[in-house]
């Protein structure tokens, strides 16, 4: 069911690499802020006349802690009109009208398989949402890989997190990979031979893809052409 629209206070900005922030949101009106990791909200911007026209979704970055604030992390992009307003515009203590959470690229329920988390940039909000939670509510049993591909180091989010998660999660691995540089804490290239490689197996697996469409749509492809199943694949494009 559809939630209604709702207030939030933006309690703290962050500028979390030279191209995205990371919002931290109150709700006022609302006394425990419970979603499923992986879900979304959406704001209502004061960016066009026509309603549809104004709303931006963005998925959720943080975990469900029991309390009434969440976390969003926006890329700006060029000409575009949502980030442009959330950048040049929203200051600490301004309000915002949203509603959520809806979605349901959610964290998998089966154990199983082995999940690949496939994203770039802003794509891993969805995935720390999910990593988080395995680790906070104690969740045993997942084998789960966070595939997170940018162009440049300066351009990874959460990445000593990922780094710390990885050494205290059992289960979790996290696979960095820069597309546009040389460097020695993970990998160069693009994300694809990554989960060709952790897959050349063929195990039991699922693929759940969070990103830009050329990433995605080639993502998809590939993973077909491994003899996985369509069933296999869940997706949340950006852009």
């Amino acid at each position: 069911m559809l939630q209604p629209w709702q207030k939030g206070i933006v309690k703290s900005i962050e500028q979390a690499t030279p191209n995205t922030r990371r919002y931290w949101i109150e709700l006022p009106e609302t006394e425990r802020f419970d979603f499923t990791p992986g879900q979304f909200v959406t704001l209502d911007l004061p960016i066009h006349e026509q309603r549809n026209k104004r709303w931006r979704s963005y998925s959720i970055a943080s975990a469900p802690d029991g309390t009434n604030v969440f976390e969003l992390v926006v890329v700006y992009l060029e000409g575009g009109v949502g980030s442009g307003y959330l950048f040049e515009n929203v200051k600490v203590g301004d309000t915002l009208t949203l509603r959520g959470p809806q979605g349901v690229f959610v964290l998998p329920k089966e154990k199983e398989k082995e999940h690949f988390f496939i994203c770039t940039g802003t794509g891993i909000a969805p995935f720390r949402s999910m990593v988080q939670h395995i680790g906070n509510a104690g969740l045993e049993g997942y084998k789960t890989n966070l595939i997170f591909g940018t162009r440049t180091r300066e351009d990874l989010l959460y990445h000593e997190e990922m780094k710390r998660l990885e050494q205290g999660l059992p289960g979790f691995r996290y696979h960095p990979t820069l597309s546009r540089e040389q460097w020695t804490e993970g990998q160069s290239g693009y994300v694809h031979p990554i989960y060709e490689e952790l897959c050349a197996d063929r195990q039991p697996a699922s693929f759940m893809l969070c990103g830009w469409r050329d990433m995605i749509d080639e993502a998809r492809d590939r993973i077909l052409k491994m003899g996985y199943d369509k069933k296999d694949i869940h997706i949340e494009i950006y852009g």
